[in-house]
């Protein structure tokens, strides 16, 4: 039987829930009208930032099946294909948690230059299944651009996730 007092308990609930939450503020974020023409077309895959960063650096607080939720939510509010954010998401997760011993303790160029790679294949995948899904080949160049920016805007975004990690640290 857990002898913290509620206040401590809740508290640590609360800091457990921080990637999740961050999963969907990006899915949100993301998602948000900017009235500029085609941009929606090209913004960064934050929640794919989120599930690479979490995965590698904290999976037990973001386990698959939230992964999952957070995809599904993304192609509802986008008004995607439903489920295939939610595969992309789901092997970004795969691919980081099973990446994480080799990117631990490395430099964070090493982590940028996974990521890129991660990126650029989740781009390939969802420009493959979309084509599949609008039985149609799309056009690459919105997703590579979206890939690229993705790419390039990952470090900001992951010294947000740096600062939250480090109101998850086990007490």
């Amino acid at each position: 039987m857990n002898k913290a007092p509620f206040s401590v308990r809740l508290g640590r609930t609360l800091r457990s829930m921080i990637p999740g939450l961050l999963l969907l503020l990006c899915v949100f974020v993301a998602a948000l009208p900017t009235g500029l023409p085609q941009f929606a077309d090209v913004t960064p895959f934050l929640s794919l930032m989120a599930v690479y960063y979490w995965g590698i650096y904290r999976p037990d607080l973001l386990p698959a099946v939230v992964v999952f939720l957070g995809g599904l939510v993304q192609d509802v509010v986008t008004g995607g294909p439903i489920g295939l954010m939610a595969l992309v998401l789901i092997l970004v997760h795969a691919v980081g948690v099973s990446q994480r011993r080799f990117f631990l303790g490395k430099s964070f160029p090493v982590e940028w230059w996974g990521f890129g790679l991660v990126t650029l294949g989740a781009g390939v995948v969802a420009w493959i299944v979309a084509s599949l899904y609008f039985v149609a080949l799309l056009d690459p160049k919105s997703i590579a651009v979206q890939a690229l920016l993705t790419i390039a805007v990952y470090p900001l975004v992951t010294r947000l996730f740096t600062r939250a990690s480090r109101a998850v640290r086990p007490a």
